[in-house]
């Protein structure tokens, strides 16, 4: 078998004499003798590409299809049925790569869906300015912490809550570290929401910003205009993360319950959960903070002749300005993933998101009904939204084993984030592709 190496005889001679190396074994003459393997790699024969092909084929057909299954995994990715017409428009050949548009004469229509994926999550979170577009929510939520630090300079501490996603937690304690800010988390009550008697005995002059997250990790609503009255009595920015865009189809936006800065995963509009990335992270604020936030920002304006165009505005990376002025150092543009989330909103409208939230919000009841008819409730008297974590009367890696055979994704097991749960707690999650069948079928198994 002949390797694939588009180089001709006369190529690798001449490169040889170039270097004055005899041959190309002469390359590996520091290597001892008796370390070289000194016979052909026991690979079978070469196939053609036809062979090949029927190989792979067969192969393949010995693999499950990720599409046969119905997840009940939640927990930040969420399986939602994607339109067919937002993978035709991704791969329209002037949207195949997510570059950022250095030159605006030539990048109008990437600009565009720039401008529009920013206005349609203004709409979407109820804030004033959103930026083109992050790596995902983790890195979102750390953004967030640091530029409430920047925002309030003479305060050092961030405040976050354990309800908050494990790894939204973990990347934000990570990013302060290298800054010198202080993190601190805040437990969470029997309803699931954050511990607020626990939030006000740690909220002081030295915090910059609390953090919570609503759907929080269990899935629980959390109280977004109670809690950002006591940041704000503190002299503290409410940031608020949202795992699960689609709750604001029908819950009321944070730009409305006095979130400062608003943060959130917009996988669920329309990017597959493709085994945790890439995604998107989207970021907003008050306008009054719009200088101090990081990222991106396309801006619509008008040319010597009227006409409108759309350029990059406000552009806070080290790359476009001086480094000890940037605010931050986040570089590659998740542009295609925001063009496909642009489409997604696009499609919905907010009637459909409406529509499809309440939907979610249905299949989440129905489950938690039928599991109450065989004594089970949801561990946290909060209200939730598409997810919530109940206690079962066996290990929650058993029930998932026997789901799977049965081609269902079981939930995840609390204790691998939080040990004061046992082995039997389980996050579970219901959407649209969770057919009554189906979460009967968990309901049966979980008491068997």
């Amino acid at each position: 078998m002949r390797r694939y190496i588009p180089n001709t005889d006369a190529d690798r001679e001449a490169m040889l004499k170039e270097i004055g190396a005899s041959s190309v074994e002469a390359l590996f003459a520091d290597i001892p003798s008796d370390e070289l393997l000194g016979r052909p790699l026991g690979l079978p024969a070469s196939l053609s590409e036809p062979d090949l092909v029927a190989l792979m084929k067969q192969l393949a057909a010995q693999n499950a299809s990720a599409d046969d299954l119905t997840y009940l995994l939640g927990a930040g990715c969420y399986s939602h049925y994607i339109p067919s017409v937002i993978d035709h428009v991704l791969t329209r050949s002037e949207f195949y790569t997510a570059y950022t548009p250095y030159q605006p004469e030539l990048s109008q229509g990437t600009l565009q869906v720039m401008f529009e994926f920013q206005t349609m999550i203004c709409q979407l979170t109820g804030m004033d300015v959103t930026n083109a577009s992050m790596y995902d929510c983790s890195t979102a939520v750390a953004e967030a912490a640091m530029m409430a630090g920047r925002i309030l300079r003479k305060r050092s501490k961030i405040l976050i809550c354990r309800t908050a996603h494990p790894e939204y937690r973990a990347v934000t304690k990570g990013y302060l570290a290298r800054i010198g800010m202080d993190y601190e988390e805040v437990g969470f009550d029997t309803d699931g929401r954050i511990d607020r008697a626990e939030l006000a005995g740690k909220l002081d002059d030295s915090v910059a910003g609390v953090i919570v997250q609503s759907p929080n990790f269990f899935g629980v609503i959390e109280e977004i205009a109670i809690v950002a009255d006591a940041a704000h009595e503190a002299g503290a920015l409410l940031i608020d993360a949202i795992s699960e865009p689609l709750s604001l189809g029908i819950l009321k936006p944070p730009g409305e319950q006095g979130a400062d800065i608003v943060v959130g995963q917009a996988q669920s509009l329309g990017i597959p959960m493709s085994f945790g990335g890439p995604h998107l992270g989207f970021f907003a604020c008050r306008q009054k903070f719009m200088r101090q936030m990081p990222g991106r920002l396309s801006g619509r304006t008008v040319d010597h002749d009227g006409r409108p165009g759309f350029v990059m505005t406000l552009a806070t990376r080290e790359q476009h300005i001086r480094r000890a002025r940037a605010t931050s150092n986040i570089c590659t543009n998740h542009q295609l993933c925001a063009l496909a989330a642009a489409v997604y909103m696009t499609l919905m409208g907010k009637e459909g998101m409406r529509e499809l939230a309440s939907l979610n919000l249905l299949k989440a009841d129905y489950a938690k009904k039928q599991l109450a008819q065989r004594g089970m409730q949801p561990l946290f008297t909060g209200p939730t939204f598409n997810e919530f974590p109940v206690g079962l009367p066996r290990p929650a890696a058993s029930v998932n084993e026997a789901l799977l055979e049965k081609k269902i994704v079981g939930g995840l097991p609390l204790n691998r984030f939080y040990p004061e749960f046992d082995e039997k707690a389980m996050l579970v999650c219901f959407t649209e592709f969770s057919s009554a069948e189906a979460i009967d079928t968990f309901c049966e198994e979980v008491t068997r």
